[in-house]
């Protein structure tokens, strides 16, 4: 009885583990130097979605220019990494289900202009070169950009005492 009720359990938790996916959320040059950095992991925690990784850095062109690839033949490119890499950054991963598609529903869109108000960079922020917050757009470019910034030591997983009054069973 006992091993058939844990087994259940198993079951049950690996599934909502498995419904669960990573994303990565980096707080730009402007939100750092603008003091946002604890608004923005605020909005996350409070949403219920679980922080595994931070990091505060400065982060390097080459670093940059590898994070950016897909936008290297844009004309806004080499400014694009010489503002990214002018202060510094705060990469961070968060997990929770549909993290990617709801935390760039939380950022807003990326030209704050077109942000509804309510959302990170609506309620934030002004101009598109001056947005606070980068969100993977999938899960593939997050777990691209996971590996990118961080090693797998650094991304730590860990069950909150409150993860079963966010998910349902």
């Amino acid at each position: 009885m006992i091993c058939t009720v844990l087994t259940l359990f198993y079951i049950v938790l690996k599934t909502m583990s498995s419904n669960k996916e990573r994303t990565f959320i980096m707080i730009k040059p402007d939100g750092v130097q603008r003091g946002l950095v604890g608004r923005i992991i605020k909005r996350f925690e409070s949403k219920g979605f679980k922080l595994v990784a931070l990091k505060f850095m400065w982060p390097s062109e080459e670093l940059l220019k590898k994070h950016y690839a897909d936008l290297a033949s844009r004309p806004f490119f080499p400014g694009l990494v010489k503002y990214m890499s002018s202060g510094p950054v705060v990469p961070m991963v968060w997990e929770g289900l549909n993290v990617v598609k709801t935390g760039r529903f939380m950022l807003g869109a990326t030209d704050p202009k077109d942000s509804n108000p309510g959302t990170i960079r609506g309620d934030l922020c002004i101009q598109v070169g001056r947005n606070i917050v980068h969100g993977s757009d999938s899960v593939e470019a997050a777990n691209k950009e996971i590996d990118l910034w961080f090693t797998p030591k650094e991304v730590v997983s860990w069950t909150p005492a409150s993860e079963t009054w966010i998910y349902e069973n």
